[in-house]
């Protein structure tokens, strides 16, 4: 089209975005950055294999490169060649919007359909009850409570410090700073309370669950162990982890009448959605149970 001084103008080319990253590594650095410790490790695994397999830059890489090597994790369970290929469309998605690839290849890979484990992942109430009172000793008793009735991540059990436990009526509230920086308050029953009273010392930056040795925090793999022996002298799956009880938490609650979005802002789920699979995975009737014979 003409501009102003009569001229033809035919077209000038968008102005190329600036590229945040210098190379490879600063780019899969700059994308691991404020993810959680957990996270961190499993990407960088997951980007590490891909890399290694590809054999190229990031810049050289095409669509055919991620299809072949979404091919190569077919001897994979479904879960993990959902999760590899997940981590490396993210990767390649942020590269491309921060200029660093001129366009995302990883855009048209879909991962493979991952079936929902969760109702195979969920203890019935007699099984926490178990769990929790066969553990003989307080600390790591109301440890275990405080997950179950708490709802709470391992991560944010090990960061509670004592000034983040607050007396309340006749029980207490514990103040957890969760997954994506946010701030959360949580009521519990008196009974669960009564067990956390005794690790109320002083200091109100000591860590509540404190280790035997030194006295530093537990740390994940501690409470891991915590866990799996409870589970163990309960006589359940050794594949049961502490987030089975914060699985437990959410389908219990619902299940005895707590509004879906009060659980919701109990255990800090991000969607209204995420909790309320709990209930489809352990549905109150089925259409199933309406024909004879």
């Amino acid at each position: 089209m003409p501009d102003g001084y009569g001229l033809q103008v035919v077209g000038t080319a968008p102005a190329p975005r600036l590229r945040q990253a210098e190379s490879d590594e600063h780019l899969i650095d700059l994308w691991l950055h404020g993810k959680s410790p957990q996270s961190q490790r499993a990407y960088a695994g997951d980007i590490a294999a891909f890399r290694a397999f590809v054999g190229k830059p990031l810049r050289a890489m095409t669509l055919g490169d991620v299809q072949a090597f979404q091919d190569s994790l077919k001897g994979l369970a479904p879960a993990s060649q959902a999760r590899r290929i997940s981590a490396v469309k993210s990767l390649l998605s942020f590269a491309h919007t921060l200029g660093y690839l001129a366009f995302n290849i990883g855009a048209p890979v879909k991962p493979p359909a991952v079936k929902n484990p969760l109702a195979e992942r969920v203890l019935d109430e007699r099984a926490v009850s178990e769990m929790v009172y066969g553990e003989p000793k307080s600390r790591n008793r109301a440890l275990l409570r405080l997950l179950y009735f708490g709802g709470l991540r391992i991560s944010e059990v090990c960061g509670l410090r004592v000034r983040d436990l607050q007396p309340r009526d006749d029980a207490g509230q514990v103040t957890v700073f969760g997954k994506g920086g946010q701030t959360r308050i949580v009521l519990l029953k008196a009974t669960a309370w009564r067990d956390l009273e005794p690790l109320r010392v002083a200091d109100p930056d000591a860590p509540v669950f404190r280790s035997r040795e030194g006295g530093g925090p537990l740390d994940s793999s501690m409470v891991h162990r915590i866990v799996k022996a409870a589970a163990a002298r309960a006589g359940l799956s050794p594949a049961v982890s502490a987030h089975w009880l914060r699985h437990a938490h959410v389908s219990h609650a619902l299940d005895n009448g707590a509004p879906v979005h009060l659980v919701q802002a109990t255990v800090g789920h991000a969607s209204l959605g995420t909790t309320s699979r709990y209930a489809h995975a352990r549905p109150g009737d089925s259409s199933s149970r309406y024909l004879r014979g």
